[in-house]
């Protein structure tokens, strides 16, 4: 009886062992050589400053994954495609828009329509304009779901320029997130793999050309001008750093071949940046929408294993503990601030929308709320 228990057991082992390395996978990971993490340590040693953190409710509304503020209104992207907006002392409620996707990153144009990247509208996703939104109907047009012939897969994150061009972001050109049907996996299935397929991209609306900036770069995410809008802020989600990105030129840049028109700006941060918003008196925010991985730190030179991992159910993939961390950097890669907490159930941070008064934090956390602080003197 011990002996087939043991033969039952061996076989069993044997089919998994079969199956973790050769059942087929839609990812093929390369090999890179991640930084050596420094944990929380220095500039980011550990802190508690996020622990007075206030909620405003949103009602039946959750995810607000990206948050702008405009003429006294919080606008807010949420998890079911609806746009909404709030006053800051929560009356108002208002859903202006619906996309039936899962609106990312956006801002506003010159003509207040505002511009949207949802990677799950229509059959591939795309960049979007809603306007006339006022009385909670707004109408919704696709400017383009294509460049060079060829669909847009992750559009992620938006900023528009004071002379109306608009900037974004293509997280990825291999991993389809409307294939996947859900943003939060398919980014982890994107940096897991790190095939460094995302890019920068220009939208012009008086030609409706959209043309590629810069690319190779790994899980392209959040967007911002500088102050003089001659640069543009970019996180490269996978590789925990940020880029500039010099508009200068007409070059289509690449994070693999040096440039005078491209940088990185601040390098092996502590966690996954996301959104990128610039702030006040020239700060930049970020939400490190959760730390470093130690499986991906140990695998990035380990393709094999991380193919195994992603054999693994969607639940069991070694994505690590969320945590709440914000930082600001301002145009020469300084951190200015510093904000993190280990007690508040916001443990997803994407980015901070800063007023005068006030920081309004946009998360991934299943909460029908926003987080805000008062800004300290």
């Amino acid at each position: 009886m011990k002996l087939k228990i043991i033969k039952v057991l061996a076989f069993l082992c044997t089919v998994l062992i079969l199956y973790l390395l050769f059942w087929p996978v839609s990812i093929d990971p390369v090999a890179w050589e991640s930084p050596k993490s420094h944990g929380y340590t220095g500039t980011f040693e550990k802190n508690n400053r996020l622990s007075g953190m206030e909620y405003l409710s949103i009602g039946e509304y959750a995810e607000p994954e990206h948050i702008v503020y405009r003429e006294g209104w919080l606008y807010a992207a949420t998890k079911t495609g609806a746009f909404i907006r709030v006053r800051e002392d929560g009356t108002g409620l208002q859903e202006i828009a619906n996309t039936k996707g899962r609106p990312l990153g956006f801002d506003f144009d010159n003509e207040e329509s505002i511009i949207v990247a949802d990677p799950l509208y229509g059959n591939h996703g795309g960049l979007l304009k809603i306007s006339n939104y006022e009385d909670g109907d707004g109408e919704i047009d696709l400017l383009t779901d294509t460049v060079e012939e060829k669909p847009l897969g992750f559009i992620d994150a938006v900023v528009v320029s004071n002379n109306g061009t608009i900037y974004f972001t293509d997280a990825s050109q291999r991993t389809k997130a409307k294939e996947i049907g859900d943003v939060g996996h398919a980014g982890e299935i994107d940096i897991l793999e790190n095939r460094s397929t995302g890019r920068v991209l220009e939208y012009n609306p008086a030609t409706k050309k959209t043309r590629v900036l810069m690319k190779d770069i790994s899980f392209a995410n959040g967007i911002a001008l500088s102050t003089d809008e001659k640069y543009l802020l970019i996180n490269e989600t996978g590789k925990y750093r940020v880029w500039t990105l010099n508009l200068e030129t007409d070059q289509t840049l690449s994070t693999k071949e040096e440039s005078e028109f491209a940088e990185v700006l601040i390098d092996n941060l502590p966690g996954l940046p996301d959104n990128l918003m610039r702030g006040n008196d020239g700060r930049f925010w970020i939400g490190l929408i959760m730390p470093r991985n130690d499986f991906l730190e140990f695998s990035s030179d380990k393709p094999l294993l991380r193919k195994m991992a992603m054999r693994l159910p969607a639940k069991m993939l070694p994505k690590g503990a969320g945590y709440s961390h914000v930082i600001a950097i301002n145009e020469s890669g300084e951190v200015l601030e510093d904000m993190q907490s280990d007690s508040i159930p916001f443990t997803n941070i994407t980015g901070v929308m800063e007023t005068e008064d006030a920081l309004f934090f946009h998360h991934l956390n299943d909460i029908n709320a926003i987080g805000w602080l008062i800004k300290e003197d």
